[in-house]
C-alpha cells in the first residue's frame, strides 16, 4: 500500500499512456477501426503522440512555476510515449498507406506539406529518444540539456502539421498551438520570476491566514 501511496502518479501516467494503444488493438480485433481504418489509425496515433509530447512539455513549468516537483519524474517517461506514437503514426503513414514504396513516398513527403513538416517532427524527436538514457546524459554532458531543447521545435512542427493536415477545421490544433506557445513563453526569465514571486506571495499569505487564531466560541 505504500508503495502504491508514494508511485501512484507514475502508475497513472502509464495506464493514460497506454490507454490509446490499447482502443486502437481492442478497436482492431472488434472490427471497429471505421470504414476508413489507415485514416483512423494515422489521426488517433498522431493525436496522442501530439498531446504526450505537450504533456512532457509541461513538467518543467509546472515545477518551476507552480512548484508541483511530482511530475519532475514524468518527463522522461512522456516524451518516450509521445515518441512511441510518433513512430506508430510515421509507420502507419509509409507502411499502410504508401506501402514502404520510395517512389510514392518521395513524391508524398516533398509535395505535401504537412507530410514533409510532420516528417521533420519526427526527425527532431528521434535524437531525443536514443539520447533518453543515463549513458547518454553523461557522455554528452551539458549538451545534453541544448540537443533536447529540440522538444520545442517537435512540438511546434507537429502543430504545423496538425493545421495543415486538417484544412478546414483548425481550432482544434491551433488549441494545441496555444498551449506550445505558453509554454515556450514560460521559459523566459521573466515571466517564470514574475509568476513564481506572485505564488510565492499568494502562499505567504495563506500561511499568514493559517496562523490566525480562531477566536474561542464562548457562547
Amino acid at each position: 500500500m505504500a508503495w502504491l501511496k508514494r508511485n501512484w502518479l507514475i502508475i497513472l501516467t502509464h495506464f493514460g499512456a497506454l490507454l490509446p494503444l490499447a482502443r486502437l488493438i481492442w478497436n482492431f480485433f472488434h472490427d471497429q477501426l471505421t470504414a476508413n481504418p489507415i485514416q483512423y489509425i494515422t489521426f488517433q496515433t498522431g493525436k496522442s503522440a501530439l498531446v504526450l509530447l505537450i504533456l512532457a512539455l509541461a513538467c518543467t513549468p509546472l515545477n518551476t512555476v507552480f512548484g508541483f516537483r511530482q511530475v519532475v519524474g514524468l518527463r522522461k517517461s512522456l516524451g518516450l510515449y509521445a515518441f512511441l506514437y510518433a513512430t506508430l503514426h510515421f509507420l502507419t503513414f509509409v507502411g499502410l498507406d504508401y506501402g514502404f514504396d520510395p517512389s510514392l513516398l518521395k513524391e508524398a513527403i516533398f509535395k505535401k506539406r504537412y507530410a514533409l513538416v510532420g516528417f521533420a517532427a519526427f526527425l527532431a524527436l528521434l535524437p531525443l529518444a536514443i539520447t533518453s538514457t543515463r549513458g547518454w546524459m553523461r557522455r554528452l554532458g551539458r549538451d545534453w540539456k541544448r540537443l533536447h531543447r529540440l522538444i520545442y521545435l517537435a512540438a511546434l512542427l507537429a502543430v504545423i502539421h496538425f493545421v495543415w493536415l486538417v484544412k478546414s477545421d483548425i481550432r482544434e490544433p491551433l488549441a494545441y498551438g496555444a498551449v506550445v506557445v505558453i509554454l515556450l513563453a514560460l521559459r523566459f526569465k521573466s515571466l517564470r520570476k514574475t509568476l513564481v514571486n506572485v505564488r510565492e506571495r499568494f502562499a505567504g499569505r495563506r500561511r499568514g491566514y493559517d496562523r490566525v487564531a480562531v477566536p474561542e466560541d464562548r457562547y
